[in-house]
C-alpha cells in the first residue's frame, strides 16, 4: 500500500487592526500570496472576519491547512488591537494551529522604510534609524526606534512606548551623540507612519543639522506583520491563552501630564 506523503504547511495568515487600516495577508516563504488592506473608519470588528474569509478564498487556502497565524499586538488603537488579537486566538484554537504576536510598530517601521528607502540603502554606511509614529494624543505618540539596512527586518534599538514627542526628540539627540562617539551614527533618520502631526518641521527642528531626516506618511500593510510573524514562527509560538495586546506602559512624562491636566480641570 502506498502512503501519500503530506506536504508541509507553509502558508501563514497575518492580521493587524491596531491602526485605521485593517490589514490581512496570506504569506508564504516571505512572499505575499494575497493581501487586503482596508482603510477608513475604525469599524474593524464588523469587517475583519469577512475580509479574512475573502483573503483565504482568493488565495485558495483553508484555515486548517495554515502553518500558523501572525497578529499585530499593538501598540495602537486600544479597541482595534484587541479585535485582531481576539480573532487570532479564536481562529488558532479552532484550527489547532500556532499563533505569534508581533509589534505593530515594528511592522509599521519596516513597511514605511521599504516603501521609500530603496534608493537610499547603502551597505557602506551604518544602518539607518527608523522611528514609527502613531498618534496617541496630547502631544504623545506610540513610537519606538529601529535600525535597518533594508536587507533584513528592522533591529530594535528602543522599546515600544507612549512618549511625549518633545522628550522623545531630546532622547533621540542623545542617542545620536552616543552613536557618533561609538562610530555607528546613522546616515538618516526615517520617521514613518502618522507623520503629519509629530514629524513636522517644527517638531523635529532640534534634530536638523545633526543628521539627514525624512518623514514618510505610511499606512500599515498586512504583509509586514506577516513577514515578522514568519520569523517569529521559525523560533516557536506564543501560548494562546497568555497572548495579549501590548497597550504599553504609561511613561513618567505621560503620568505627570495627565495629573497636571486632571488637576487643572478641577
Amino acid at each position: 500500500m502506498t502512503i501519500e506523503k503530506k506536504e508541509p504547511r507553509k502558508r501563514f495568515l497575518a492580521l493587524d487592526t491596531s491602526t485605521a487600516t485593517l490589514g490581512v495577508a496570506v504569506t508564504e516563504n516571505n512572499s505575499v500570496v494575497h493581501e487586503i488592506n482596508a482603510s477608513g473608519e475604525r469599524n474593524h470588528s464588523v469587517h475583519l472576519l469577512p475580509i479574512i474569509e475573502q483573503a483565504l478564498q482568493a488565495s485558495g487556502t483553508s484555515g486548517n491547512s495554515l502553518a500558523g497565524i501572525s497578529v499585530g499586538v499593538g501598540p495602537g488603537s486600544y479597541t482595534g488591537t484587541r479585535i485582531a488579537v481576539s480573532a487570532a486566538k479564536t481562529l488558532a484554537w479552532a484550527w489547532d494551529i500556532p499563533v505569534v504576536g508581533v509589534s505593530s510598530l515594528q511592522a509599521l517601521a519596516w513597511g514605511g522604510f521599504m516603501k521609500s528607502s530603496e534608493d537610499a540603502v547603502d551597505d557602506h554606511h551604518a544602518p539607518d534609524w527608523i522611528i514609527p509614529l502613531l498618534d496617541a494624543r496630547r502631544g504623545q505618540a506610540y513610537t519606538a526606534l529601529f535600525a535597518s539596512n533594508g536587507r533584513v527586518s528592522p533591529e530594535r534599538l528602543a522599546p515600544d512606548a507612549i512618549r511625549l514627542m518633545q522628550d522623545w526628540v531630546q532622547q533621540l539627540i542623545q542617542l545620536l551623540q552616543q552613536a557618533e562617539v561609538e562610530g555607528n551614527k546613522p546616515h538618516c533618520l526615517w520617521f514613518v507612519g502618522e507623520t503629519s502631526l509629530h514629524a513636522s518641521d517644527e517638531s523635529l527642528e532640534l534634530l536638523r543639522g545633526i543628521t539627514d531626516i525624512r518623514a514618510v506618511p505610511y499606512e500599515l500593510e498586512g504583509r509586514w506583520t506577516g513577514f515578522l510573524g514568519e520569523e517569529r514562527h521559525s523560533h516557536g509560538s506564543d501560548d494562546i491563552h497568555s497572548l495579549i495586546p501590548n497597550y504599553t506602559q504609561l511613561t513618567e512624562a505621560e503620568v505627570n501630564l495627565r495629573k497636571s491636566t486632571e488637576g487643572g480641570s478641577k
